[in-house]
């Protein structure tokens, strides 16, 4: 009896000029199978696209086009944070078509529409999260432990910010992403107010996204800032104090495949946000394992384990990113956020014993998929 596995056929739902796009194609071709074919987002939007039996269809984001921003979030300026709240709807409902046309051509999918909903959805995400007994941060808008509150704008932010444990918080939209509309936000004493953020207030009021990060003092601002992104959604969490590396902030980029932490990298940064195209920087992986350690928890056990158990909370969806959040001392951890499109680490090989040792986070995904299809593959006599 012998076994041969069929080639394995790719499509990709994005744009063609995305960075994740070409490094899929290069991990498809790497592994010496036919090239992906990529099936523009503005076709699937249009209504043109069309999916072929035998494909492993892997959805990608659609955020990169002017003219699909246009088609989601109905602005023409795609620097511009409002809309999310019309993206998401758009964006699921899109999503379920692909789902529907895929299936119906006998192909499978990497991404599954419906998690896909619930990760950029940060309040469905993180009470899922919560739910299946994974550590998160406290939060007043999501979770079991919820207070069901409207947050119509800044006077119920505020009022959220009064309650013990959340003097310091995140304000994030609910459905952004590389942290749009994030705010950091510190109260203190005699009404004291600092927000630490991305967003950039155009003296019309409009909000863009900027790669500089600023910090507003004066609630007056603050306030505007949240109320013109309420209407979107918002979700609230605690700020954790973080652990530090060489005096900075740090957490940690793990990504999950197949199930198994792959690949992970340390980001660091001055301030709370420590996204790598804001100005954070890789810090040393080894060091932080060193530090795990040293303060009597387990790499494995306690860091990798409970990015695993994350993404399990998704099991449906091949690969997820997954933000962990050290705290001080790096004695405990608790997931930030589940990432559907987490895995653009470029030059980044996986971790040492795990299946994705010496490949990128691209080819350690087409691997998986060829063993899942190797393990389907009939016997032939």
């Amino acid at each position: 009896m012998t076994r041969t596995a069929p080639a394995v056929a790719f499509a990709v739902v994005g744009n063609p000029d995305n960075r994740r796009i070409s490094l899929f194609q290069e991990a498809v071709r790497a592994a010496g199978l036919p090239a992906a074919r990529v099936v523009p987002w503005l076709d699937v939007l249009e209504g043109r696209a069309v999916f072929r039996a035998g494909e492993s269809v892997r959805i990608d984001s659609p955020g990169e086009d002017p003219e699909v921003e246009r088609l989601l979030r109905g602005v023409s300026d795609a620097t511009r944070v409002e809309g999310t709240g019309r993206w998401y709807r758009r964006f699921t409902r899109v999503l379920d078509s692909v789902g529907a046309s895929v299936r119906a051509a006998g192909g499978s999918l990497l991404s599954d529409p419906g998690d896909l909903a619930v990760l950029f959805d940060k309040r469905l995400c993180h009470g899922r999260l919560a739910a299946a007994g994974v550590p998160v941060p406290a939060s007043p808008t999501s979770g079991p432990d919820a207070v069901r509150i409207p947050v119509r704008g800044w006077e119920e932010v505020r009022a959220v910010l009064g309650r013990p444990g959340l003097r310091r918080a995140f304000v994030k939209l609910a459905h952004g992403s590389s942290a749009s509309g994030v705010l950091a936000v510190e109260t203190g004493a005699g009404g004291r107010i600092r927000a630490t953020t991305s967003v950039e207030r155009a003296a019309s009021g409009a909000l863009h996204n900027s790669l500089r990060i600023r910090r507003y003092e004066d609630e007056r601002v603050i306030g505007a800032i949240v109320d013109a992104l309420a209407p979107d959604g918002l979700h609230i969490e605690r700020w954790l104090p973080k652990a530090s590396q060489q005096g900075r902030s740090a957490d940690l980029r793990v990504v999950v495949v197949g199930g198994r932490a792959s690949h992970a990298v340390v980001r660091t940064a001055r301030g709370p946000l420590t996204n790598l195209h804001l100005g954070g920087e890789r810090g040393d992986l080894a060091a932080a394992a060193t530090a795990v350690t040293a303060a009597g928890r387990h790499w494995e056990r306690d860091v990798l384990a409970v990015c695993e158990r994350a993404a399990a909370a998704f099991p449906r969806t091949l690969c997820v990113g997954v933000d962990l959040l050290p705290a001080t001392g790096w004695r405990s951890f608790a997931v930030g956020e589940v990432n559907a499109f987490g895995d653009l680490l470029p030059r980044l090989t996986g971790l040492p014993g795990s299946p994705a040792e010496g490949q990128d986070t691209y080819a350690a995904q087409v691997a998986a998929v060829r063993q899942d299809h190797h393990a389907h593959t009939p016997a032939r006599p």
